[in-house]
């Protein structure tokens, strides 16, 4: 018999997760699934339920939560010699992931989804020891937007990243970036770096529209040093989804990446804190399946 597990964040989702709990497993068991629910306490708990079903072979593992739910769970998948398919059920408050998978943002319509027997293999990028699914961010805006409380998410949603950042706008300098790419060197002067695997980011799903989920490379964008009103254009092709064009951005695709810098910068993985530089990124091309419509 076929075996899956569902991960739950009890705190998910205004705290309902566990509402849906039942609607999940009944869907599971008429698709011959022997159902194992369990439920997230503390950090890497939802890494360590995973790895748990790839060392027992499991077939489905879904994930009910927000990003940093379906982030750690990934990250017990990654790697493993088997990996199950991947249903996600996205409670939080931006789910770029299911975005860029077009899976629904309304709980209802996404476990629906798990009934579909349509799968689609996903680019995972490595991030030093961790994974990561979407996005890769340097500099001040990216620390800014790290400490997002998740009151703030609650409030206002995607917005809340973009006010966090704003504020650092107005008193930030550009600081110097290395960034080795492929066989190729980019070095300046940057305000901000961005390497993206999806087209969603902090529920903008036109930062990258030209990123697919399995085209097997980052899209880099580096904005370098600009006064005030340039800044404010570039916000502009960001919401426009041109940020490419802009004459101030040098954009590139890259399969691995090595990025360092003379100052302490810290990064930004999938909206969380991430290492202080260096760092080394790598695509996983096509390596996790996740079941989509």
């Amino acid at each position: 018999m076929k075996q899956a597990m569902i991960i739950v964040n009890p705190s998910s989702g205004k705290e309902e997760a566990v509402d849906y709990v039942e609607q999940i497993e009944e869907i599971l068991t008429t698709k011959e699934y022997k159902v194992n629910t369990v439920q997230t306490e503390k950090e890497l708990d939802a890494t360590n339920y995973c790895l748990d079903a790839c060392k027992d072979e499991y077939d489905l593992v879904v994930s009910l939560g927000g990003d940093g739910t379906l982030n750690e769970t990934i990250n017990g998948m990654v790697d493993q010699n088997h990996r199950p398919k991947l249903g996600i059920v996205p409670l939080g408050t931006v789910n770029d992931f299911a975005r860029a998978l077009n899976i629904s943002l309304e709980p209802q319509e996404a476990i629906e989804t798990l009934k579909s027997d349509h799968t689609k293999k996903v680019d995972i990028g490595s991030f030093n020891e961790r994974y990561f699914v979407n996005i890769v961010a340097v500099g001040s805006i990216a620390e800014a937007t790290s400490e997002v409380s998740p009151e703030q998410k609650t409030k206002f949603g995607p917005l809340a990243y973009l006010m966090e950042g704003a504020k650092t706008i107005a008193s930030t300098n550009a600081y110097p970036l290395r960034i080795e790419h492929d066989d190729k060197v980019w070095e300046g002067e940057s305000f901000l770096f961005l390497a993206a695997l999806t087209k969603s980011t902090a529920g903008f799903e036109k930062l990258s529209p030209e990123a697919k989920v399995n085209d097997g490379v980052l899209h880099c964008y580096v904005v370098k040093k600009v006064n005030m009103i340039r800044m404010a254009s570039i916000v502009t092709s960001v919401l426009r989804g041109s940020l490419k064009e802009d004459k101030d951005v040098e954009y590139f695709k890259a399969k691995k990446l090595h990025v360092t810098s003379s100052e302490k910068l810290h990064t930004n993985v999938d909206g969380e804190e991430g290492d202080p530089l260096p760092v080394k990124m790598e695509v996983k091309p096509q390596h996790i399946e996740v079941i989509v419509n």
